[in-house]
């Protein structure tokens, strides 16, 4: 068996922190805790989701995510309708309000980026991009 130290989870958890520490503080500021940003940042990419597909593009359980719409939703974040189409589908988009937050942060974020490609290098972010791109697509 791997030495500890070698285990890939391990390490893949250790660069997680690492990179998070950096988006943190800046989250802490907003308030939003990082599976709230995740969905806000999901939404306003995509525009509107039903929380199955928020869910598997935020990498967040469905009923740890029933809770964080919830709490977004209390916040003014985000709003949820039908589907005009389906009655049965809920489709969850961002208010006005978050729209507006998130332009005002994402420069911040990007300085973030910005700074870790400094210190960790342009051709080291892009490599490793390359490989979890590639881990992502491997099958158990």
């Amino acid at each position: 068996m791997r030495k500890y130290e070698d285990s890939i989870p391990l390490k893949l958890l250790k660069a997680r922190e690492v990179t998070m520490a950096f988006f943190r503080p800046v989250l802490q500021e907003i308030p939003l805790t990082e599976q709230q940003w995740r969905v806000i940042r999901a939404l306003y990419e995509y525009e509107e989701l039903e929380s199955k597909q928020l869910a598997e593009l935020c990498c967040i359980l469905s009923p740890s995510l029933t809770g964080i719409i919830s709490r977004l939703e209390q916040q003014g974040y985000i709003q949820r309708r039908r589907s005009p189409e389906d009655q049965r589908r809920v489709l969850i988009s961002l208010t006005e309000e978050a729209k507006s937050m998130f332009e005002r942060i994402s420069p911040t974020l990007e300085a973030t980026y910005q700074e870790i490609t400094r210190q960790f290098s342009p051709e080291n972010m892009e490599q490793l991009d390359n490989l979890l791109n590639k881990l992502c697509q491997i099958k158990p």
